[in-house]
């Protein structure tokens, strides 16, 4: 290892406006987030100054037209910012990627006047959003949500229960996913709902392993009524709105892995250089420098895998196989990288002292937002192997 420790990764970046815009996050990484990182994640106290500084710098809408307030920037670009960010506090690198997601049915299903009104807003102007599609009886079967949202005149009322949702109780708007219509995806629609709509409540946080910063509640709507005018795409349309943002959304989730498991691998060869057992450093002990190996090797791999699937999304080719493979191999990798990491400290990587053991809980999570890793096999599958033959 470099006697300076680890070095910063070597991003494959596509304009010198590109590498320009990571060393302002790297910096702001540096000053604002990462020292202040472990205190306040073990107060579990929500970043809210740092979302407002990342909307001031541009951060917040990356990937959006800069008509509406965001940076027009390639999805690659974004993504590799994301995973700075997620490197220095997944709080805030998830929080990101949930808030585009957020965003991503207005700018895409939204019409000309919605956007124009709303999106400058969400994307600049220091809003925060969450996206609500789970439900306490609906995870993985997201086509079997129960909210309902019921026309009258020329507002809709909607009512229901809205689980595990990122951001619950902080957020400025959620996008909410309702049934408007019968059983199964067709009878869905969204809805991009103001935090301050009458009858909608969040409640107390969720008790995590990890991510104390990230609020994670419930939300409950109890004839809470918006306008037609709040309605994003056509009546019927919201299963494909979600499924659309959860193929970009994945691809978030998978660069916020690589982040977090890059973070465990710099703790990793900095305890290592520094540690000596049997009169040498533990980094020059060849069983722990091949598990040294394998982490880095799992890093590049998933950041290769997210990045290719990020140039077909910027090249308007279909991604959704490659957002899935993503986000499982990613995630796991970040899983098997933060374990080794806690075992290559050994007793100290099990104590608070150090951020490895964050890391891991931190890991494990991400295996599981944003369709388990479990529903990517099945999606992945149906794309190589073709759909389920119902017995």
């Amino acid at each position: 290892m470099p006697k300076d420790g680890p070095q910063p990764v070597e991003r494959d970046l596509p304009t010198d406006e590109s590498r320009d815009l990571l060393g302002l996050v790297r910096d702001l990484v540096q000053r604002e987030i990462k020292p202040v990182a472990a205190e306040q994640e073990a107060a579990g106290v929500f970043p809210r100054e740092t979302f407002r500084l990342l909307s001031e710098a541009g951060l917040l809408g990356l990937p959006y037209p800069e008509e509406y307030g965001g940076g027009s920037q390639p999805y690659q670009v974004y993504l590799q910012v994301l995973e700075e960010l997620a490197a220095a506090r997944l709080t805030v690198g998830l929080g990101t990627s949930v808030h585009s997601l957020s965003c991503h049915g207005l700018a895409h299903f939204g019409s000309k006047e919605q956007r124009t009104e709303w999106l400058p807003d969400m994307l600049g102007g220091g809003l925060l959003g969450a996206y609500c599609l789970s439900e306490p009886s609906s995870g993985s079967d997201a086509a079997a949500l129960r909210t309902r949202a019921v026309r009258d005149g020329d507002d809709w009322v909607l009512n229901g229960t809205k689980a595990w949702i990122t951001h619950g109780g902080v957020a400025d708007f959620y996008t909410v996913l309702a049934r408007t219509g019968g059983e199964g995806a067709g009878g869905i629609t969204a809805f991009l709902v103001p935090a301050d709509a009458q009858g909608l409540n969040a409640a107390a946080p969720e008790h995590k392993m990890g991510l104390n910063g990230s609020p994670t509640a419930q939300l409950h709507l109890d004839e809470v009524r918006v306008p037609d005018t709040r309605r994003l795409g056509d009546e019927g349309q919201g299963f494909a709105v979600a499924l659309s943002s959860l193929d970009s959304g994945r691809l978030g989730i998978a660069a916020c892995a690589v982040g977090v498991a890059q973070a465990a691998l710099d703790e990793a060869l900095a305890y290592t250089a520094g540690r000596e057992q049997f009169g040498r450093p533990l980094a020059d002990f060849q069983g722990l420098r091949f598990m040294l190996a394998d982490m880095a090797t799992r890093i590049e791999a998933g950041r290769a895998l997210y990045l290719a699937a990020a140039r077909r999304r910027d090249a308007g080719q279909p991604f959704s196989r490659q957002a899935a493979m993503a986000k499982l191999f990613c995630t796991d990798a970040a899983m098997a990288v933060t374990t080794d990491a806690v075992q290559l400290l050994g007793g100290y990587g099990y104590t608070t002292d150090f951020p490895a053991e964050r890391y891991m809980r931190e890991a494990k999570v991400l295996q599981i937002v944003e369709g388990t890793n479990q529903i990517q096999r099945m999606v992945i599958a149906r794309h190589v192997a073709g759909p389920e033959r119902k017995s």
